[in-house]
């Protein structure tokens, strides 16, 4: 199955030499780079978080097997729904699947699924991929959506990843939002408890804060999993690289969405 690009012209340009040149501006040049286990990063339009995307992705090297993890906005799909034959087309080309780690993932998790309709019009991982083909010619990929509330669920998800990939350079990506439509400084102060407990690697204190303070982070469950999976094969702190709202780039503080970055080595 080739899965087509949905936020092309809206997210991101359709023109191949206005998107490169649009990602361009937020790729910085850096001779040292973590050679990280998992980032978290944000799946806005581009003119809103292509920033703090491009400045995360500017400061990891790029393996050549990656794992997408995006939170599900449609409700379409399965709980946890990984994508396991096929590409994904951007502008930039086509982006092959991982068979047989997609479908190892299936064999090892029992609260995974095997499913394409959560990914068909889901764009939280489709937003990622231009940025990684801008940096990496050639990489396959298994695309993740969660929309699963069950932790014990999120769990053996996270655990079942982990197994699959003791022995393999992966990069884990996380694609999540921060604190939707609050006044700045409401926003900041919310995202700085998530953002200090990814530095913590503390998916359980991250998800205790995000329910007692209403934290509307819509990729905790992405985030979560990334946090505890990249713990078990071999990570130990978090680094925040950059945080921003909607309201840097608009103007309008009143109703701001955050967006942060972070590696995790």
């Amino acid at each position: 199955m080739l899965r087509d690009p949905i936020v092309a012209g809206m997210f991101y340009e359709k023109d191949v030499p206005a998107l490169k040149k649009h990602i361009s501006q937020y790729i910085i040049q850096k001779q040292d780079k973590y050679k990280a286990k998992a980032i978290v990063v944000p799946h806005a339009g581009y003119i809103y978080s292509g920033r703090v995307a491009g400045e995360v992705y500017s400061s990891v090297e790029i393996p050549d097997l990656i794992i997408i993890m995006g939170p599900n906005h449609t409700g379409a799909g399965k709980p946890i729904s990984v994508m396991t034959e096929g590409a994904w087309r951007t502008p930039l080309g086509d982006v092959k699947i991982n068979e047989p780690l997609a479908n190892e993932i299936i064999k090892k998790c029992p609260v995974a699924t095997k499913d394409t309709h959560a990914h068909l019009k889901e764009h939280s991982v489709e937003v990622q991929l231009p940025f990684l083909q801008y940096i990496k010619k050639s990489f396959s990929f298994i695309p993740v959506v969660l929309g699963d509330y069950n932790i014990n669920n999120l769990q053996v998800f996270a655990d079942s990843i982990a197994d699959v990939f003791k022995e393999r350079e992966v990069l884990i990506i996380a694609s999540t939002d921060l604190t939707h439509y609050e006044d700045s400084d409401s926003a900041r102060a919310k995202d700085s408890l998530v953002l200090n407990n990814i530095e913590k690697l503390d998916e359980e204190e991250m998800l205790k804060e995000i329910e007692d303070k209403d934290i509307s982070m819509c990729g905790w469950m992405p985030t979560y999993v990334a946090l505890r999976a990249a713990k078990s094969i071999g990570a130990t702190k978090g680094i925040v690289i950059k945080y921003m709202n909607s309201g840097d780039v608009s103007g309008d503080y009143s109703q701001v969405v955050g967006y942060g970055g972070a590696v995790i080595i």
